[in-house]
């Protein structure tokens, strides 16, 4: 009992980093030595998060024992956290009742979160057993298109009535709190349940007792639609600084709310996909590192084909300009230096747009601007790398007229390559497409393509070769 307060003790002075894998160790090391006690008490003062890592970080024949340590309130809090691969692990393994203890009170947009990656016979057998209002607001979530608000929405939230007393709407908010996800806004809603404002927990605690819900309540509403994108409708969450957003049917009736936490979500998850597609690698949000493997290798293939192709472009003009290279072979050895600064600087403008673009700080209607302002940037840049590059040039070999074309060809190629960086994302927006899919590794093969022909165009205008 000692070791266990000093275990307890020495959580407190530790990062969060720290303490997941110190109770990931100690946790295996007393499941290893089958000391159910000392586990169980291990878990008592750690959060449901946490305890949630610890359980992924066990081998595979551990994770179902650690779980079932766990209190029953406790288990039902923890299981959300869990990676879906894990949920579906404790699922096979759990005892029927088990399973359905845990579904039934899982907040109904985790629920339909997880039923989106088990089989479809496990889940019309877990829709089967669940309660009729669980399975109706399941069912319910499941029914709306995969990646749109109502898909993420969840059912459990507050309304009220304009005609209704602060005194009636606190009431009822004490009664439905401990079943809803949120209740620091509650919204009011008509006889046909139509959205008509909300009124904050704050403000309805502040307000007499006897005053309405229609006169306190803020009808300037901000909501999304349930087959509003989920990403769009996590923005306006972030943007206006909403701790949940409503969200309504075609009639405005109001259906369900999105949460902050949700969002998050959402936001991380979309951010990660957006930055290993801009990497060349798809790979489906940021669960890269729990993707098969053969479907990592297959995505990652195909960005790669299209720029190996596209590279070989680069070649073919290389191959093209042989009587240039034999007249001054000198050029040669500057081909990898030019290539190397044209996909750099193209990469760092498709970059910031790409993320200007999925933050909303701008849009097509900027392209112009945007196009206009990376080019003047990527001529100031070139101009500073041309200078660099025509000292460090004739300092290499001697001659003035060689270092005048690899400084121009630095100058020109940093223009195009901020304009090439800048343009194709916002064609892809424009074309419907995920600007994201204008990947790195295809921004640089098209600089270093521009650039071995302006290379030679220049050499040839200057060497009169």
């Amino acid at each position: 009992m000692n070791d266990n307060n000093n275990l307890s003790v020495s959580k407190q002075s530790i990062s969060r980093r720290e303490l997941q894998k110190l109770v990931q160790t100690q946790l295996k090391m007393l499941l290893e030595v089958n000391n159910l006690e000392g586990a169980k008490t291990v878990l008592v003062p750690v959060l449901p998060v946490d305890i949630a890592d610890a359980i992924e970080g066990l081998p595979k024949a551990m994770q179902a024992i650690a779980f079932r340590l766990l209190s029953k309130d406790e288990a039902i809090e923890v299981y959300e956290h869990l990676e879906p691969k894990v949920q579906q692990l404790l699922i096979e393994d759990f005892k029927r009742q088990d399973v359905l203890d845990i579904m039934d009170k899982m907040s109904p947009d985790d629920r339909a979160k997880l039923f989106e990656e088990l089989p479809a016979k496990v889940v019309r057998r877990l829709l089967a057993q669940l309660s009729h209002e669980e399975r109706e607001n399941t069912a319910l979530l499941l029914g709306y298109k995969p990646n749109t608000a109502g898909r993420i929405m969840t059912p459990e939230y507050i309304s009220l009535k304009e005609g209704w007393t602060v005194d009636r709407a606190l009431e009822r908010a004490r009664r439905l709190a401990p079943t809803t996800e949120t209740i620091y806004s509650l919204y009011v809603t008509d006889a046909v349940h139509r959205l008509s404002g909300y009124v904050s927990l704050r403000n309805l605690v502040i307000a007499k007792p006897e005053q309405t819900i229609g006169e306190i309540m803020d009808r300037n509403l901000v909501c999304v639609h349930t087959d509003t994108d989920r990403e769009e409708a996590a923005r306006l969450l972030q943007r206006y600084d909403f701790l949940a957003i409503p969200v309504v049917d075609a009639e405005k009736r109001l259906v369900g709310i999105i949460t902050v936490d949700d969002a998050i979500d959402i936001l991380h998850e979309e951010t990660s996909k957006d930055i290993h597609i801009h990497g060349g690698v798809q790979s489906g949000g940021d669960r890269y590192f729990h993707s098969p493997f053969y479907s990592i290798i297959r995505r990652r293939a195909l960005w790669l084909i299209v720029v190996f192709i596209i590279s070989c472009l680069a070649s073919v003009i290389i191959q093209a300009q042989e009587k240039v290279l034999e007249q001054a072979i000198i050029l040669a050895v500057f081909i990898p230096l030019l290539m190397d600064t044209g996909g750099d600087v193209g990469s760092q403008s498709s970059t910031v747009v790409i993320r200007g673009l999925n933050t909303r700080e701008i849009d097509s209607h900027k392209a112009l601007w945007a196009i206009r302002r990376e080019a003047i940037a990527g001529a100031l840049l070139g101009l500073m790398l041309g200078v660099v590059a025509i000292v460090w040039s004739y300092f290499l070999q001697g001659d003035l007229l060689i270092a005048l074309v690899v400084g121009l060809t630095l100058l020109v190629i940093s223009v195009l390559s901020t304009i090439v960086g800048t343009a194709l994302p916002f064609l892809f927006s424009f074309l419907g497409l995920d600007p994201a899919l204008m990947s790195a590794p295809f921004i640089t093969t098209i600089a270093d393509v521009l650039g071995v022909l302006v290379y030679f165009y220049i050499a040839k205008l200057i060497l009169n070769l």
